[in-house]
């Protein structure tokens, strides 16, 4: 009884400052058709999420996925150095890298692009992915794979047919933990994005603040906030049980 009374106080905690939001939101209805013309239109700024968040998410899916894969199973020189070298990424300030990052995407070509904006996401998310993957490929038993090989299957088609059905959560959690980094992100938008046509939502809520001599449109701001919010807590609401099968099959192993 007092675990639940305990998680309860929790969930109240948690919940409260998206409630207020709502509610404060919903004080003038007119807050949210502020907000939607707000700018270039709340319209182009989720698209701009959308798709940077779609991006974000696929690219870590596949890098992560077959890079998982082959830690997992095969052996290869310089395998584990290879490996130590790619968590050390969590061991670089964020923000220290944005700037050269920056010039680094002008040579590319794809400077104030979603598509450079979304390759730095994907970057920034292979420690987590990849570590989550070769644990839970290693997870798998290998008479699985064997026993697929010896029907006949190729390697790719044992990966794809036997081997990614088995690691179902840990690819839903790994692509839920993406578009949550890339969906809420500021700073990086913030930097490397420099026409407000390209803004994410997260830009152009912040940017809601700057009214007219200091004072700010509070109503119009959570409504932002709510409309920030909404997709990432019905996506955690609807794969809650493959986010934490993932953790349990991933991130605990080894």
């Amino acid at each position: 009884m007092r675990r639940y009374t305990t998680l309860s106080a929790l969930a109240v905690l948690f919940l409260f400052p998206l409630l207020w939001s709502g509610y404060a939101s919903l004080e003038k209805p007119a807050n949210y058709l502020r907000m939607a013309e707000y700018g270039e239109g709340v319209g182009t700024y989720a698209a701009n999420s959308v798709l940077v968040s779609v991006m974000t998410v696929g690219g870590t899916l596949l890098v992560s996925a077959l890079g998982g894969y082959a830690f997992a199973r095969f052996d290869f020189p310089g395998k584990n150095l290879l490996f130590l070298a790619t968590l050390a990424i969590l061991m670089v300030p964020y923000a220290t890298i944005l700037i050269p990052l920056y010039v680094l995407l002008g040579y590319l070509g794809l400077q104030n692009s979603l598509v450079g904006l979304s390759l730095v996401f994907v970057m920034f998310q292979l420690p987590f992915a990849l570590f989550m993957m070769r644990n839970a490929f290693e997870s798998v038993p290998r008479e699985l794979e064997e026993a697929a090989l010896v029907d006949g299957c190729g390697t790719f088609r044992a990966f794809s047919r036997i081997l990614l059905p088995a690691v179902r959560p840990a690819l839903i959690t790994v692509g839920l933990f993406a578009f949550l980094a890339s969906w809420n992100d500021f700073f990086a938008p913030l930097i490397l994005l420099n026409d407000g046509a390209s803004f994410t939502l997260p830009v152009a809520v912040v940017s809601m603040t700057s009214g007219t001599f200091g004072t700010v449109d509070y109503g119009m701001l959570q409504a932002g906030v709510v409309v920030m919010a909404l997709p990432c807590l019905i996506l955690f609401i609807v794969l809650q049980r493959h986010y934490v099968r993932g953790f349990m099959s991933g991130a605990l192993r080894g």
